[in-house]
């Protein structure tokens, strides 16, 4: 389970946004100025695709851990296409270490299915209601 709370006042497109458990990270969000924001933090979709590199790292990580696997670090590039057309996020792995090309094969493969990527692609049902202040 996940948690997040964002709350915006009246700097224009400033959300500070608190997640965890006990709610106790604190990231900024805005627009850049070009859209009238003060470019304070990242803008939504660069927090998305942000989630998605940090999960796709996390992942590739843990799975080389376990196999024992001598990844040494991993870069993961993200770029959000969304004007022209069908929207789409590119992807690129840059792993370090002695990795045989059966290993870096199935790194790719398990990038296309860690939690995030999958909630990405499959699409997550997003339940909104209304609630009054104070409840």
């Amino acid at each position: 389970m996940a948690i997040a709370h964002a709350k915006i006042g009246n700097t224009p497109y400033r959300t500070e946004i608190r997640s965890g458990a006990e709610l106790e990270h604190v990231l900024i969000a805005d627009e850049p100025s070009r859209l009238g924001g003060a470019n304070d933090g990242p803008a939504p979709f660069d927090l998305l695709i942000s989630a998605l590199g940090a999960c796709t790292a996390i992942t590739l990580k843990m799975y080389a851990e376990k196999k024992g696997w001598p990844l040494q670090s991993l870069d993961v590039k993200l770029e959000y296409k969304g004007s022209d057309g069908s929207p789409r996020i590119d992807r690129i792995l840059v792993p370090q270490g002695d990795l045989d090309e059966t290993q870096l094969a199935r790194l790719a493969d398990v990038a296309e299915r860690t939690p995030v990527t999958l909630a990405i692609k499959n699409g997550v049902p997003v339940h909104t209601t209304l609630q009054s202040e104070g409840q």
